[in-house]
């Protein structure tokens, strides 16, 4: 059994925090968790705000739950919005559907876990978190 390791996490974070740097984003932060949603590694950028951990955590919590990368729970959130607040419900508020949490997997397409990146528009969070992924030897899971 394939386990996401602390330096697959942190060169995952370290590559989310760079695009973010590259694109001139608000302060984030970025969270790795293994497949049971363990954190494996968090890191926030100075001036983050205090929420970001949390934020980032939930969508990357909420991406490993459903086996989806957090935009499309936020499609699903459009579609479906009583099965996902419920989803809120059931996880005691641990998911936040929103851009910015891809699923990680080995190269055998086993799931190892998930980023979460928050700090900006949910579009550059995501565009943060597929950056952290194609920075290390994982690949995403869609």
């Amino acid at each position: 059994m394939t386990e996401l390791t602390l330096k697959q996490a942190d060169c995952i974070i370290d590559g989310a925090l760079a695009k973010a740097r590259e694109l001139d984003t608000a302060p984030m932060a970025a969270i790795v968790l293994d497949k049971g949603g363990n954190i494996i590694a968090f890191k926030r950028e100075d001036g983050a705000s205090i929420m970001r951990f949390n934020i980032a955590q939930a969508k990357a919590w909420g991406s490993i739950g459903m086996l989806m990368s957090s935009r499309k729970m936020a499609e699903m959130a459009e579609v479906r919005p009583t099965f996902v607040s419920a989803l809120g419900e059931m996880s005691g508020g641990k998911i936040a559907p929103s851009p910015g949490s891809v699923l990680i997997e080995d190269q055998q397409g086993e799931l190892l876990g998930a980023v979460g990146v928050s700090g900006d528009l949910p579009d550059l969070d995501e565009q943060c978190s597929y950056a952290g992924i194609a920075s290390s030897d994982c690949k995403l899971r869609e």
